[in-house]
């Protein structure tokens, strides 16, 4: 059932504009009514022409690449209603579609800047005041059913509608012309069912315009589900594979593996589903041959490309299996997709992109979906989610073979491209084609913001709770990059991922507790990693203890504590971490932090001086063990006394009173920290307090692509330290 969502009360205040942002969000906040960013809404509003002073009408129109759950007054693109109708007088067939889409920034209404999307046109020709056109799953089953038009004629008779059919158009001028004629042609009609693509529904207001596409939507669902009642409970031709009952903990170990392979030409993120949908479709005996058919809706497969990979793994199979599975599924994929881009490239395509898969699908398993960030690898993943419901829909409509000509495919065209399954047509490859190598879509693509420094890459940062870690998880967050705050302090770090949520996208920061002093709970952060991302490429870890003496010797279990946190932990983080990387195949970076102390010979601080010196050396170990592909350096900064965990309230007094620094027991911690951080810096050459937000720079600095040449290297950040130069 869909649910009225319109609020009278909040309706009553709005202008026409702002009605037509409410009810934009309305439908988008609905997934069963359309996509992210999938779809568009008009209104026909009238104004005052700036220049004339006379009354004009003007079309508002989502723009290009806006989502209509999250769009604002001022995500619509505005045009001269007449101005777009004139256009008509210059048309000069499919050809000039490109032509026409450049000339819609001439009909643009008080110079508005937002881009008009290649569905303009349908809105504007349509002669009614607002327009929905949206791609619900269940109305898609029936327009890219083989037999969806008789279909459409049922659907008509049973819920008393009288939505007009047209065949396979790609968006633009041609299909608003052909929107044009069918209306003329069907006085009375209240939508269209564009084969293989959408539904298109208005009404005079936009009250009446959200209940008519609404109520639509609501009766295609119970058509479908009328059918799917009477059909049964097995779907896609029956369950071929079991679902593995451990699928959780393999998809975690074949994420990085996986994602190494999708980006050999650039990084990727992983988002993974094993939901009840996407279970019953991989598992299913009709799987493959429909996932090779390809989607049908162009919102779908501008996200998805043509095809999923579709990767065989039976159930008596293991990780080693999947493995050289995947390498074979995925060099084949590779080559089919260049043919396909050769076949159909004309001298003015783009050119060829990335030949990786943004879907896999994996029996047993479930699905990885890619993207360049957590939530474009979502949403891919939930278009092809849309696809599967479109999948199982056709197929509930079919009553048997299918033969002749399907109603999808228009004048002109060849019947023999369109290939059927299970009574669903895929969009054909030739189609396709005009969608993804669009000049239109390719100057989409080229209007996004240039990426961050750190985009696409994963972080996984250790002690990120305080000091120079959290300081580590912002400055990677907001140069772009997915962080896993990592902590002793599991509460902590949650609340350091709560805060960098409002600085990105809020999928790209996470957090886990962990204690680096025992192995599983290093390999269960790192597991929560790469679920969560699909894999790692920077590892940090600032973690460290500073025992505090009470005699002048520190006791025996007091050395072993501090040598296993500071030394052994990051040789067992860097073991860790070393088969992730290996699987992969892509170049890593671990960074760790030692101390000016690991130089610096100082009486009372032994153990901590002894653990750093041995870390320093251990980072240039590491360095020699895991090259060439993972690149292991460190800082060595002098005390880092703001934010720092180390610097509980006790050491700080003792810290004092040993270099002999006056206070007070009334002093806060704020006042005793500002005291030692100065006695600190008097020692400096520069003079300088050491920040966290310095000891970030240079880690970063050692993580980025900036460094790519730099391994077994420490950077010093002490402020000038002379007793720490280099012997």
């Amino acid at each position: 059932m869909v649910e009225d969502r319109w609020d009278p009360g909040v309706a009553a205040a709005l202008d026409e504009a702002e009605l037509l942002r409410y009810r934009s969000n309305l439908l988008g906040s609905d997934l069963r009514l359309t996509n992210f960013a999938g779809g568009n809404t008009s209104s026909k509003i009238s104004d005052v022409d700036p220049l004339t002073g006379a009354p004009v009408e003007v079309l508002w129109v989502k723009g290009s690449g806006g989502d209509l759950g999250s769009i604002k007054r001022t995500g619509f693109a505005t045009l001269y209603l007449n101005k777009l109708l004139a256009l008509e007088r210059i048309y000069g067939g499919v050809d000039t579609e490109d032509q026409m889409a450049e000339m819609y920034p001439m009909c643009s209404f008080r110079g508005n800047p937002v881009a008009a999307s290649i569905d303009t046109p349908l809105h504007g020709f349509l002669p009614f005041a607002h327009v929905d056109h949206l791609h619900p799953d269940w109305a898609i089953a029936v327009a890219a059913a083989a037999n969806g038009k008789e279909k459409m004629e049922e659907f008509n008779r049973e819920f008393g509608h009288s939505l007009v059919w047209l065949p396979w158009q790609r968006p633009g001028f041609e299909l608003a012309m052909m929107m044009k004629r069918a209306v003329e042609e069907h006085p009375g009609c209240d939508g269209i069912l564009l084969g293989g693509h959408g539904l298109f529904t208005w009404g005079p207001t936009q009250r009446e315009c959200y209940l008519n596409t609404i109520t639509a939507i609501d009766h295609f669902g119970q058509f479908i589900q009328r059918h799917a009642a009477a059909k049964g409970t097995a779907r896609f031709g029956g369950q071929a594979v079991p679902a593995r009952p451990d699928r959780r903990d393999m998809a975690a170990a074949i994420a990085p593996f996986l994602r190494g392979r999708i980006s050999a030409q650039r990084r990727w993120i992983s988002s993974f589903s094993d939901a009840p949908d996407v279970l019953q479709f991989v598992n299913s005996a009709h799987a493959r041959e429909l996932a090779f058919l390809g989607t049908s809706c162009p919102d779908h497969f501008i996200r998805t490309k043509i095809r999923p990979l579709f990767v065989h793994w039976a159930p008596n199979e293991g990780l080693p299996e999947l493995k050289r599975n995947i390498d074979y599924a995925l060099a084949e994929y590779r080559n089919q997709y260049r043919a396909y881009y050769r076949t159909f490239a004309t001298p003015q395509s783009p050119a060829l992109r990335d030949a990786s898969p943004a879907v896999v699908l994996i029996p047993g398993l479930g699905m990885f979906s890619y993207g360049k960030n957590k939530t474009e690898a979502r949403i891919t993943g939930e278009f092809y989610t849309n696809a599967i419901h479109v999948m199982e829909g056709a197929s509930l409509l079919g009553s048997g073979a299918v033969s002749g000509r399907v109603p999808q495919c228009g004048p002109g065209m060849d019947p023999a491209c369109f290939k059927v399954f299970t009574n669903y047509v895929a969009l054909p490859a030739a189609e396709a084609f005009r969608i993804e190598y669009w000049l239109l879509e390719d100057a989409k693509l080229k209007r996004q913001p240039a990426e961050k420094e750190l985009s696409r890459r994963v972080a996984l940062v250790i002690g990120g709770a305080s000091g120079i870690g959290r300081e580590v998880a912002r400055m990677a967050a907001v140069r772009g990059a997915h962080v896993m705050v990592a902590d002793l302090d599991g509460a902590g770090a949650a609340q350091v991922a709560a805060d960098l949520k409002s600085l990105t996208l809020p999928e790209l920061v996470e957090a886990t507790r962990v204690d680096v002093r025992k192995r599983g709970d290093i390999r269960e952060a790192m597991k929560a990693t790469v679920a969560a991302f699909g894999g790692i490429d920077i590892l940090v870890n600032t973690a460290a203890i500073y025992p505090l003496l009470s005699e002048s010797t520190i006791p025996d279990e007091g050395w072993a504590a501090t040598l296993n946190v500071n030394v052994t932990a990051n040789f067992v983080l860097a073991d860790e971490i070393a088969g992730i990387f290996r699987d992969q195949a892509l170049h890593g970076t671990i960074v760790f932090t030692s101390s000016a102390n690991g130089v610096m010979a100082r009486q009372g601080s032994e153990a901590y001086d002894v653990s750093k010196a041995a870390l320093s050396h251990l980072i240039r170990e590491l360095a020699v063990a895991h090259a060439p592909n993972v690149r292991v350096n460190g800082i060595s900064p002098a005390t880092v006394v703001k934010g720092s965990a180390l610097f509980r309230r006790d050491v700080i007094r003792a810290t004092l009173i040993k270099y002999k620094i006056p206070f007070q027991e009334s002093f806060s911690d704020e006042e005793l920290r500002s005291r030692l951080a100065a006695y600190y810096a008097e020692h400096a050459l520069t003079r300088k307090t050491i920040e966290p937000a310095d000891c970030a720079e240079a880690i970063l600095f050692l993580a980025s692509p900036r460094s790519r040449c730099t391994t077994g290297h420490l950077i010093p950040v002490d402020g000038g330290l002379a007793d720490a130069f280099l012997r």
